[in-house]
């Protein structure tokens, strides 16, 4: 008998997790200029491509609960999709996070680097109806509370 014959195994797919790369790289670079020497900011921060891609962002405790219900929930083959069931612009997320983060420069987009993949969200529809899994933590509030987090952080001199 396979080792892997009585395991049980569920695959979730997820959405970017607020704290994923765009987010983490936005909220570093914003927190140098606006915390660390808020006297001699930079005035501006540069980011890739125009900003008019998409993306969904599951804030990171919604993500945990959905994993553990899944894991609780779930015994099909297929995989299930987790994710807050809505995207949001890189221009509109970045403006979310220098607002959050007090950064009071310019942000200057760079079309001549890629934007990357147009869109990039999921079809939640499986998970909301085999187990009730929907985001409870909208985008601003997610931000809000990652910036807050972020600003503790940086002042521990974890991040």
């Amino acid at each position: 008998m396979s080792f892997w014959a009585d395991k049980r195994v569920v695959v979730t797919g997820g959405a970017g997790v607020l704290g994923s790369y765009v987010v983490e790289k936005l909220y570093r670079r914003g927190c140098e200029e606006a915390f660390d020497a808020p006297d001699a900011q930079e005035d501006e921060i540069g980011v890739w491509g125009s900003g008019q891609a998409t993306q969904e962002f599951f804030y990171v405790e919604d993500a945990a609960e959905a994993i553990v219900l899944a894991a609780e929930r779930y015994n099909e083959a297929d995989p299930v999709n987790i994710g807050a069931g809505f995207e949001i612009s890189i221009r509109d997320l970045t403006q979310l996070i220098v607002e959050y983060v007090g950064f009071h420069g310019a942000v200057l987009w760079d079309a001549a680097k890629p934007d990357g993949q147009p869109r990039r969200g999921l079809d939640t529809s499986r998970v909301e109806r085999e187990f009730g899994i929907k985001a409870n933590t909208g985008i601003r509030e997610g931000q809000r509370r990652t910036a807050d987090w972020y600003r503790g952080q940086r002042q521990r001199g974890t991040v």
